[in-house]
């Protein structure tokens, strides 16, 4: 997971407004495309790649102007890869409005609005939406991935005289195998336990909820914003976001193993706001842009903060301009 942009409701000279990707496998998924956002791509070592899908948790313009000049840019690029954009009720509208700014386009781009409570089955995961609390129409996201078989037993596979080759990968995947002598051999016969999957948790823009506690319970990396500290918590009510001490207290109650803050205003530093919200959930993080989350399988490790992780080396930038 890439952190493009973690500022507040501003861009600063060191954070870009929100946008995050995710990437799993050959996948690549956008969350909020803000000001700059393919500016920041281009900064990174992902590069403007053609994404498929663009998930937005709402339309406030810290989390959409980055799309009109990304459809553009395609456009300008010749691309006729369909496009998926997905947000809550209100899409439709808004793309309507970009319409006569980003002109014809070459490739079909599909809106799709979402409620929460709504599922997304993907190859081996599925992308749920879930309630937030803002001042906009606005969602959360959780990718969950689905429990992995359990790890295959080579010492079993060989007493059973199951050949090497395409047995073993049907019973890895799941499925029975019936040998050469007509015996049949179950999953169950050579794999262990099922082993967890993976859960990442985007809340987006949000007030403290309930809502966003049980959306991610249990997950691996909850992605939450803090707009303020504690010193404007009358402002943060006020304006449905969260402080860095709010933001901490959701985490500890879902039982999360790391809690990124994201949606910084530039009234204070990075170093402050973990500060407080480690007072409360010690495995808090702040990410600068272009830091990523690597996240293995449970089984290899927790969840790692990669500092500049995603960034080009300057030469790099400085030759493709």
């Amino acid at each position: 997971m890439i952190f493009l942009g973690t500022a507040g409701s501003a861009p600063t000279a060191r954070r870009s407004p929100s946008a995050t990707l995710v990437r799993r496998g050959g996948e690549r998924l956008l969350f909020d495309c803000g000001e700059g956002t393919q500016r920041q791509l281009l900064r990174s070592d992902v590069g403007l790649v053609e994404l498929e899908e663009i998930f937005f948790t709402h339309f406030h313009a810290d989390h959409v102007l980055g799309l009109p000049g990304m459809l553009k840019t395609f456009a300008l690029r010749g691309r006729d890869l369909p496009l998926a954009l997905y947000g809550p009720r209100g899409l439709e509208a808004l793309y309507r409005t970009l319409q006569p700014i980003v002109g014809r386009l070459p490739f079909e781009v599909a809106v799709v609005e979402l409620a929460a409570g709504a599922a997304l089955p993907r190859d081996g995961y599925e992308l749920r939406t879930f309630p937030v609390r803002h001042r906009a129409v606005a969602l959360g996201y959780a990718l969950v991935e689905e429990e992995r078989p359990g790890r295959f037993d080579v010492g079993t596979a060989d007493a059973l005289g199951i050949p090497f080759g395409p047995e073993r990968g049907a019973l890895q995947d799941g499925r029975p195998v019936t040998l050469a002598d007509g015996r049949v051999v179950q999953p169950a016969q050579v794999l262990g336990e099922p082993r967890p999957g993976r859960k990442l948790v985007l809340a987006g823009d949000t007030a403290p909820s309930e809502d966003v506690v049980a959306a991610a319970r249990g997950a691996d990396v909850l992605v939450h914003e803090a707009t303020f500290c504690e010193d404007e918590a009358d402002r943060a009510r006020e304006t449905q976001h969260s402080t860095a001490l709010e933001a901490a207290t959701v985490a500890r109650d879902a039982g999360v193993r790391l809690l990124a803050l994201t949606h910084l205003s530039s009234r204070y530093g990075a170093a402050a706001v973990e500060q407080e919200a480690r007072a409360v959930f010690s495995d808090t993080v702040v990410p600068r842009d272009f830091d990523l989350i690597d996240l293995p399988y449970p089984e290899r490790g927790g969840p790692e903060l990669v500092k500049g992780g995603a960034r080009l080396p300057r030469a790099e930038v400085r030759s493709s301009t």
